[in-house]
């Protein structure tokens, strides 16, 4: 019998043994009830059978068994798409809905053998139904990966704006503490405090934008006319008191007027400021430079210190991207890795580009604004 023809006459007992693997895959399998279990099992083997039976090319086969298979443009949701949702809702982790497609797979090719018996099976028809349960399978698991990434992002999204009240409470009070001039131990401990909510307030900020690109909306930013160079001086003047041991200098050449958004430029530079603080040379500088022609303005941040490796170098803007600290071991503390990440997202939603380069003795972090969009 052909392998279509056998799962349609016994979708009962294969889809009986898909709901008993189903029921082993604790603890999000716990407490359900044969329906739930079951779950699009009947759908997606008659899709299986439905494709055994096409006539398909050569190339076809293959773009199939890579999970490649064409999808008509507003096409429905897949059994296995909606059966992935389903499962990712259900608290079902990846390598148990993978694991039902190996079960599945093996229980069918294995029902089929023995009814074929003494015969031998098509071979052909095996083929293609790996075929099939793998296109079913890379459906699901994109499905799967989504499902669980929007998720995750929802939950960062409500946690970034959750985290903010009690935030600025802290700073409040810790800036009312410090104006109340009661001594030098609670000035010390104001200060103490102001500079972990300081801290606190950028990491928090990293993480509600970086949630912002993943979710699709990218960099929100609200050009008006600025001038960089009273944007850059204010921004300097508050890491230089939340970082009285560091040399910051800055140098202006030009004009550095133009089209922004003003407090975006401020995060960005602080991003960059922050990581040639955090890898630089202690005791060297870090110099920001501000230098405006015709058309654009460029801004470059200065460090001395070892170089950047170049295996790191390549991918130093890619999100969750953290050095080693050579000079005192920090390793990235205090850091989500997601400063340059973030730098490089405003520069992109201000039309302008950045880009790093470093040797043994500097890093620069460069970044071009033309002067509007």
């Amino acid at each position: 019998m052909r392998l279509a023809d056998f799962i349609l006459r016994n979708m009962e007992s294969i889809v009986a043994q898909w709901e008993a693997f189903a029921a082993t895959l604790v603890p999000a399998a716990a407490g359900m009830e044969s329906l739930a279990l079951r779950d699009h099992a009947q759908q997606i083997l008659e899709a299986v059978a439905k494709d055994l039976r096409t006539s398909q090319s050569r190339d076809a086969h293959h773009q199939e068994s890579l999970g490649r298979a064409p999808v008509p443009v507003d096409a429905p949701e897949t059994a296995a798409q909606t059966h992935a949702i389903l499962r990712a809702r259900g608290g079902f982790n990846i390598k148990q809905l993978v694991a039902e497609y190996r079960a599945l797979r093996a229980s069918v090719l294995r029902l089929w053998m023995d009814d074929c018996q003494p015969n031998a099976p098509d071979l052909d028809d095996v083929i293609r139904f790996n075929e099939a349960i793998d296109q079913a399978l890379a459906e699901s698991v994109g499905f799967f990966s989504e499902q669980v990434d929007r998720a995750r992002n929802l939950f960062l999204g409500m946690l970034g704006h959750d985290l903010r009240s009690p935030l600025q409470t802290i700073q409040v009070t810790a800036s009312y503490l410090a104006a109340l001039n009661a001594g030098e131990r609670v000035s010390g401990a104001a200060a103490r405090l102001i500079r972990s909510g300081a801290r606190m307030q950028s990491l928090l900020d990293d993480l509600c934008d970086f949630n912002r690109t993943r979710l699709g909306f990218g960099i929100n930013v609200i050009p008006a006319s600025v001038n960089l160079a009273d944007v850059f001086a204010d921004e300097l003047d508050q890491l230089r008191t939340v970082h009285p041991d560091r040399q910051i200098e800055l140098e202006l050449h030009g004009n550095a007027q133009g089209v922004w958004d003003g407090q975006r430029l401020q995060q960005l530079l602080g991003n960059l400021v922050l990581n040639a603080d955090r890898y630089g040379a202690p005791d060297s500088p870090v110099r920001v430079v501000v230098t405006g022609d015709e058309a654009e303005v460029r801004v470059e941040v200065r460090n001395s210190g070892p170089g950047i490796e170049r295996s790191l170098l390549k991918r130093i803007f890619d999100p969750l991207q953290r050095g080693p600290d050579r000079e005192n071991g920090r390793d990235g503390e205090g850091s989500l890795g997601l400063g340059l990440y973030i730098a490089r997202e405003i520069a992109k939603a201000h039309h302008g580009t950045i880009e790093a380069r470093s040797d043994e003795t500097e890093t620069a972090f460069t970044v071009r604004l033309p002067r509007s969009p």
